[in-house]
């Protein structure tokens, strides 16, 4: 299941190398994208994604500032045990300006950190990864994979 970065992928990871990074790697993942973002699904009733690719700002969620020309956020669901190890005890709500309170600059490119929205939920993200941060990310595509894949499993096997 392991999937080489190719010539392309190495010299700039964009949207279109990170999602084909993903389809190729993971068994039985699709990919939906609507109005600027695109879900990647393992669950085939596509109830909540593993991961996320988004290119603009919305009206629940503008601490990224996506409208930037180029600008992208990759979103990964991850383990609480695992955010914790990366960013320490999950932040509360996001409050009033609409993202968690964690002293990260959301804005920041080629930088892990906790989401702006859904960091209480184990979610991580990062702007524009650079070839060498993806290599980074590439397991946490992995774990939150391997979690939908569990949860699926979990679920039809009381049905």
């Amino acid at each position: 299941m392991t999937h080489q970065l190719s010539d392309n992928e190495q010299k700039a990871v964009d949207e279109a190398a990170i999602t084909e990074y993903i389809l190729n790697t993971f068994d039985d993942v699709e990919a939906f994208t609507t109005e600027g973002v695109t879900f990647f699904f393992y669950d085939p009733e596509q109830k909540f994604p593993f991961a996320t690719l988004v290119t603009q700002d919305n009206d629940y969620d503008r601490a990224s500032n996506l409208d930037r020309p180029t600008v992208f956020r990759l979103n990964i669901g991850v383990s609480p045990d695992t955010y914790q190890s990366m960013f320490g005890p999950r932040p509360k709500r996001a409050g009033e300006s609409g993202a968690v309170d964690t002293g990260h600059d959301f804005t920041a490119l080629d930088e892990l950190m906790p989401h702006p929205v859904y960091a209480p939920m184990s979610w991580i993200c990062v702007l524009n990864p650079s070839p060498e941060t993806f290599e980074a990310v590439r397991p946490l595509l992995a774990e939150a994979y391997q979690l939908d894949v569990a949860k699926h499993t979990r679920r039809a096997s009381r049905y």
